[in-house]
């Protein structure tokens, strides 16, 4: 337990919770629950894509900038963004303004299209790449899976999504639960992947 951060109700949290006061509601309630909706999942693809070389904090801070300024992730209007929008992108000082990544993140939504017109939804896609347990948590920043889920969008044609931002990817989005083993909301976790019937 001396590596866990004990919060404000006296109950042991992951480390990274003590980083920010932020940190722990979402933590607590998004964290490593599983998630199968497609808009919800791309959101993910695209804030781990800005985050490279940023830490987690500014993103979380600017999410809900990020929400407005694309559609609050919908990819399929997304999609249909042009220069003019790349534009008043890179004007707004609510989001991470960079140029490769506005642009990637368009592509991707064109590249979201594409794979739910092919896999039937992005969910049943992602999925697939779930990852055996991990025998001690905390302990990894890519898997087997990762790296092959990096490879296979990247094949696609997907940008700025490597296997690092793929298995933090995972890790967010309940396709393992990367909890501490004395963290609380683990088992909270635990519970809510049981009873998680993943998409096909």
């Amino acid at each position: 337990m001396a590596n866990d951060f004990i919060a404000p109700d006296g109950h042991p949290r992951c480390q990274w919770c003590g980083g920010a006061a932020e940190f722990l509601p979402y933590h607590d309630s998004e964290w490593g629950f599983p998630v199968d909706d497609d808009q919800r999942l791309f959101e993910k693809l695209c804030l781990e894509s800005f985050q490279s070389g940023l830490s987690w904090r500014t993103i979380l801070n600017k999410r809900e900038n990020f929400r407005a300024a694309f559609h609050h992730f919908n990819f399929h209007q997304v999609a249909h963004f042009g220069e003019d929008d790349v534009q008043r992108l890179l004007q707004d000082a609510g989001i991470i303004r960079h140029r490769g990544k506005i642009e990637a993140t368009i592509n991707n939504a064109q590249r979201a299209k594409e794979m739910v017109e092919q896999e039937g939804s992005l969910a049943a896609f992602f999925w697939r790449y779930e990852p055996a347990e991990l025998a001690t948590p905390k302990t990894q920043t890519t898997s087997l899976e990762s790296v092959a889920l990096a490879k296979e969008l990247k094949k696609r044609g997907w940008k700025f999504f490597g296997p690092t931002t793929a298995f933090a990817f995972m890790q967010a989005m309940g396709l393992l639960n990367d909890h501490s083993l004395n963290c609380v909301t683990r088992e909270r976790v635990e519970q809510a992947r049981q009873h998680f019937k993943p998409p096909s």
